[in-house]
């Protein structure tokens, strides 16, 4: 019987590498999107061509009563989950003096309650099957900082804090948390970026070039297995040597 794994934000970027990856590894992969459902569905495509299981769920991780739903749908429909990613964020930069409630409650709606919400709602059904693997995604600048990015910041911060929390609290149940701190990986996201920032960034890696999404996709399967099972309330950079913590 194959493991169930659910995987926030996966429709693209990250997410999509995340996705593909468990899937490729055996996992019955439910691909969550907030809005782009053509997109997710083309994961779900993808992973099926290649003889994989998969069905996207459209859910606003900000939203603790859809959540709820969501989980309840998972265990419901293939009896466990056993792995979660927490992968779902978005950024609405601007500097401090110039940012907006509504930009600081969104980001750290999604990025930081979004991941609570899924933590504490699958907590539940993997005490009673007694194991799961929970990963959540970070970011370096949670240990950096950023300039323009407070209300994204925070939130990553806050995600290597709930990360040490959830561990403390669920280690004795057989459950493993952990978090992954992406430096600059190469994306949609990072492909908008003037050159000057991409030159930049590139003289602070000392190996010096990019990372890629499946740097990181590579990252979750090793904590996702059995290999990792001894690794648990931490934050594992992969950063090509941006930070060193």
């Amino acid at each position: 019987m194959s493991k169930t794994a659910l995987v926030t934000g996966a429709s693209r970027g990250i997410g999509r590498s995340i996705a593909l990856k468990l899937a490729e590894s055996g996992y019955t992969v439910v691909v969550n999107y907030s809005g782009s459902k053509d997109k997710a569905d083309a994961v779900v495509s993808e992973i099926k061509a290649s003889g994989g299981q998969a069905e996207s769920y459209q859910c606003h991780v900000q939203n603790f009563d859809d959540v709820k739903e969501m989980i309840k749908y998972i265990t419901d429909s293939y009896g466990s989950i056993d792995l979660v990613v927490n992968n779902a964020g978005v950024t609405k930069d601007n500097l401090l003096m110039r940012m907006k409630e509504a930009e600081w409650d969104q980001v750290i709606d999604v990025n930081l309650k979004g991941a609570f919400n899924v933590i504490q709602n699958v907590a539940r059904p993997m005490i009673r099957q007694k194991g799961g693997k929970i990963i959540s995604v970070s970011s370096i600048v949670g240990s950096l900082g950023n300039p323009g990015q407070t209300n994204y910041v925070a939130s990553k911060a806050g995600i290597d804090g709930l990360t040490k929390s959830v561990a403390r609290e669920l280690a004795a149940k057989g459950i493993t948390v952990n978090a992954i701190a992406p430096g600059f990986i190469e994306s949609d996201m990072t492909d908008v970026l003037p050159e000057k920032v991409k030159t930049d960034m590139l003289g602070q890696i000392p190996l010096n070039h990019f990372g890629s999404v499946d740097d990181i996709s590579e990252t979750v399967l090793f904590l996702a297995s059995d290999k990792a099972n001894y690794i648990t309330g931490q934050t594992i950079h992969v950063n090509g040597g941006m930070y060193m913590g």
